[in-house]
């Protein structure tokens, strides 16, 4: 494999972007030559660079974005190392920088440039979600068994050309440099999620350990505005978090999915503290469910679903329809297991998370992991998956994964020596403290990007049980979700579709999607509402000349407030964040 060029000079004239590959041999072809104007990618040597041009560093190109005001070159100008992966660094894109090729932005009227400011805006969003990460020498795209089972032909392709496209972000981003192949040695695949990767020790040995999460830009956006699946069958919330173990040559890896239940259904916000999930009555859900597991199929082989939603209330019809398309599509390929998480470890029961897995041991033990010795043998390899599933994928998926993911490295560090046959992870105590931080680190960043904060139920996952600190902390992000899932949402969800091509701005063609006008309600009924309830506080600390006048003030302001306020949950939708750049059917 080829890798791809590290570090970069950028260096800018008012007529051209000259990007050096510093680390080029002397003599190559190794400056990438932008024109501002026409927008044509060239190749060129260093003695074709500018004698006086504004120069800096810079870690990688993302790729160009078309705004109203033309194009943007979008950069990296920060990295930090997470660690080395088989030998290859592995970065954190931390600072970015966004450079438009137009020298001037006056050929736009002000609603024009207002309107560019917000586009603008939402890139710089998507790019400070803190979860991007690239190696200019390694695959982060796929894992180490598709690695492993690929052809001479595919090992010989650069990063671009054999990275899985369901986990490219920037690939929006670099879509005029994927049709020049002479130019793929500038850029490089990013994947959006988690990475950690630890050096730890146990019975004085040290061995290398890493979580990889993938998000997928498929279906990708926040978290009441993409549920379920698309007609293609790609599911929201998508996730491939790989564990791998590197230890005297060996390497092992185990591979879960996480995903929305893969039918059709929506949860749009509408200012309730929990939405009702409303399945489609109109879509063909066996079809989309199929083509979901077939793929799945392709990819990993056997599944194992692990339903962890409530099997009551507003979240029963999801569970029972998921039960149905499994029933309807008869693959045996596919397991289903339903366990409701809150009410088995409801009053802080979570010892009775031993039940699934006791449940799962044997279907684990047959898939087993992917195992290959020093010389690139293959040992072992994994013949299912675990697909896990909650309303959001997030927290309870979390918490099952993390002991999923524990019981195989056991049984991995048993098989390399690393564990003797009678020890357990759980009793290490240095090691133990960091597998769970690592998988708790892992929520957090999925729930962010998801969800808008830090996930909940980690408590348990780095201490083992349930504190009443963290059902505080609990509390306290279900209320930053609640706020962001109604009132920044749909900007998030504008942002997501815009990074990555599913809304395509033309400067020829605005149709100003951004102004969105509201009714009278929405500006009255707040209004009506904060002065009725500050009378009320204001009629009971100032109190009438009798108890009877108190009351009856009292009793017209607060039915006036809870009026206004019924009025405004009714017509909740109006004054939720919905996004505007996004056709309605991609959110249904």
């Amino acid at each position: 494999m080829s890798s791809t060029y590290e570090d970069f000079v950028l260096h800018v004239t008012p007529e051209k972007f000259h990007i050096e590959a510093c680390d080029a041999e002397d003599g190559s072809v190794s400056v990438l030559v932008i024109d501002r104007v026409s927008a044509e990618m060239t190749l060129a040597g260093r003695r074709d660079l500018p004698g006086s041009a504004e120069t800096r560093p810079i870690c990688g190109i993302m790729g160009t974005i078309r705004l109203l005001a033309g194009l943007y070159l979008v950069v990296i100008t920060k990295r930090t190392k997470v660690g080395d992966l088989l030998g290859h660094a592995v970065w954190k894109a931390s600072e970015f920088d966004i450079i438009s090729y137009k020298k001037t932005i006056l050929h736009l009227n002000d609603d024009q440039m207002q309107d560019n400011k917000t586009l603008f805006s939402m890139i710089n969003n998507v790019l400070h979600t803190d979860a991007f990460y690239f190696a200019t020498s390694y695959d982060l795209t796929h894992t180490l068994q598709r690695l492993a089972n690929t052809s001479p032909e595919f090992q010989d392709l650069n990063l671009l050309e054999r990275a899985d496209p369901r986990f490219v972000w920037n690939g929006h981003l670099l879509r005029d440099f994927i049709t020049q192949p002479e130019l793929h040695q500038f850029v490089f695949p990013v994947i959006h999620g988690f990475i950690t990767i630890e050096a730890s020790s146990v019975n004085g040995k040290v061995f290398e350990w890493t979580i990889i999460s993938r998000r997928s830009c498929f279906r990708a956006g926040a978290r009441y505005y993409v549920r379920g699946i698309d007609s293609e069958g790609y599911a929201a919330n998508f996730v491939e978090t790989e564990q791998i173990v590197q230890y005297g040559g060996l390497k092992a890896s185990f591979v879960q999915t996480r995903g929305s239940i893969p039918v059709f259904w929506s949860q749009r916000p509408n200012l309730k503290y929990k939405p009702k999930p409303q399945i489609s009555k109109m879509a063909n859900h066996l079809d989309g469910f199929q083509r979901h597991f077939d793929s799945q199929a392709v990819l990993y082989g056997r599944q194992v679903v692990l339903n962890l939603i409530n099997q009551k209330g507003s979240e029963k019809p999801l569970e029972v329809i998921f039960d149905k398309m499994v029933t309807s599509l008869g693959n045996g390929m596919i397991k289903y297991i339903a366990f409701d998480f809150h009410k088995e470890c409801s009053r802080m029961r979570w010892h009775r998370l031993q039940i699934l897995l006791d449940m799962v041991t044997e279907m684990q033990d047959e898939f087993g992991y992917f195992l290959v010795d020093p010389d690139g043998n293959v040992l072992l390899s994994q013949e299912g998956i675990f697909r896990s599933n909650c309303m959001d994928c997030l927290d309870r998926t979390n918490v099952i994964q993390s002991l999923l993911a524990r019981r195989s490295l056991q049984s991995q560090l048993q098989r390399m020596g690393v564990l003797h046959s009678c020890q357990k992870i759980e009793e290490q105590r240095d090691f133990e403290k960091t597998y769970k931080n690592a998988w708790a680190d892992n929520a957090d960043a999925c729930a962010k990007q998801y969800a808008g904060t830090g996930a909940l139920k980690t408590d348990f996952t780095r201490t083992g049980k349930r504190t009443v600190l963290g059902v505080v902390m609990d509390g306290w992000n279900s209320t930053i979700r609640y706020y962001k899932n109604n009132f920044s949402d749909g900007f998030k969800q504008d942002s997501i579709d815009l990074f990555l091509g599913n809304y395509s701005v033309d400067e020829t063609d605005w149709v100003n999607p951004l102004h969105d006008i509201k009714d009278w309600k929405f500006f009255t009924l707040p209004v009506i509402m904060v002065v009725a309830f500050s009378m009320c506080i204001i009629c009971l600390v100032m109190a009438g000349d009798t108890w009877t006048e108190t009351l009856a003030y009292v009793l017209f302001w607060g039915t006036a407030s809870v009026l206004t306020g019924g009025l405004i949950l009714f017509n909740g939708p109006d004054f939720v964040d919905a996004p505007r750049l996004v056709q309605k059917e991609k959110l249904d």
